[in-house]
């Protein structure tokens, strides 16, 4: 056997039909495009969106424009005022453990809501200043850890 002699099993094998070539070709006139106006023209193509010129829909709804960055980060928060149940060194793993955070995939992220009313130690991934002047100022410290516990 050649390789002028190979052939594709019979039915493996379809011949294109082709569309809008007359009326005797079976599938002609407007092949099925409907009749007239903008879509039955060639090179049709129209944004997302698009009215036909009517104001579309996107711009009579103010809360639905604007984008969403695909690349912010969501943090996991915690007030300050939750954190005064802990003594000496509050770590995003005991945060876990005391359910103040789900789970250490997202960031953890120190808000100073409320009032701090012992010295601790807290680590975590970012602290608002004043988050971080409640901490020094009820005498403990505010360390910043790299993002190892996001995992």
């Amino acid at each position: 056997m050649r390789q002028n002699e190979l052939a594709s099993p019979p039915g493996a094998r379809h011949k294109k039909r082709r569309i809008g070539r007359g009326l005797g070709s079976g599938q002609g006139r407007t092949a099925g495009k409907g009749t007239k106006g903008q879509k039955a023209r060639s090179g049709y193509k129209v944004r997302p969106g698009f009215e036909g010129g009517q104001l579309p829909l996107i711009k009579s709804l103010p809360e639905k424009r604007g984008f969403t960055n695909i690349f912010r980060t969501e943090f996991a928060i915690v007030k300050i005022g939750s954190l005064n149940r802990f003594e000496g060194e509050v770590t995003p793993q005991r945060l876990v453990e005391e359910r103040l955070v789900k789970s250490l995939r997202k960031p953890i992220k120190i808000l100073g809501d409320g009032d701090l009313e012992k010295p601790l130690i807290v680590k975590a991934d970012k602290f608002t200043q004043t988050a971080r002047r409640k901490i020094e100022a009820a005498g403990g410290k505010a360390e910043e850890s790299s993002s190892d516990s996001s995992a």
